[in-house]
């Protein structure tokens, strides 16, 4: 596949529905690009799926952007388990179902309290069911942790790319707040570039 990175480890499987360089997955095809890089079990990325995430979802319906998640395994050593990896992998499998976004969504109604196990993989395969996942592999897909090669690259990538925290969002490259009125004032700058 084309526009792989020198130096970062190519995962073994990719997710339906990534970005040309594998690091993300997209939602929407707008002429502007929105990189949003998020970790399942931080409270801040709860908090912006929850007041910038039906935005994002508007901006998107409407054509206006094209927005790439890059769940990652930021917060893995606040977890026992390697929830933030391991629920970014599940994701990957909502993305082969065609369920990435209202997965993310259920994940983030779900969130588990930082410094304690996060939800079981049954739990996830569960929660697919919630986000109307009805793709017969996505259980084997979680319980075998398919993705989780793909988390590590996404996650080395979002370092590579200068990414520090979670929630980060960026418009056409250019880093914004996160929240939606920062959000929609640089998609509309970026319109008009």
């Amino acid at each position: 596949m084309a526009g792989w990175p020198d130096g970062v480890a190519r995962p073994e499987r990719v997710p339906a529905g990534a970005s040309a360089d594998g690091a993300g997955i997209v939602v929407g095809a707008g002429p502007v690009t929105v990189d949003v890089y998020i970790d399942f079990l931080c409270p801040f990325c709860r908090r912006f799926e929850e007041s910038a995430g039906p935005t994002l979802e508007r901006l998107a319906a409407d054509g206006a952007v094209g927005v790439v998640y890059h769940p990652m395994g930021f917060l893995d050593w606040l977890s026992p388990d390697r929830y933030s990896s391991r629920a970014a992998a599940a994701s990957g499998c909502a993305a082969d179902a065609g369920r990435f976004a209202e997965y993310a969504r259920v994940l983030f109604g779900r969130q588990p309290a930082e410094g304690g196990p996060g939800l079981s993989d049954e739990e996830l395969v569960e929660a697919g069911g919630a986000a109307g996942v009805v793709d017969g592999s996505f259980g084997g897909c979680v319980r075998a942790g398919t993705h989780l090669g793909w988390v590590g690259f996404v996650t080395a990538m979002a370092g590579r790319a200068g990414v520090e925290a979670t929630p980060s969002v960026l418009v056409e490259g250019l880093s914004v707040r996160a929240d939606s009125a920062s959000i929609v004032g640089a998609v509309l700058e970026a319109g008009r570039g």
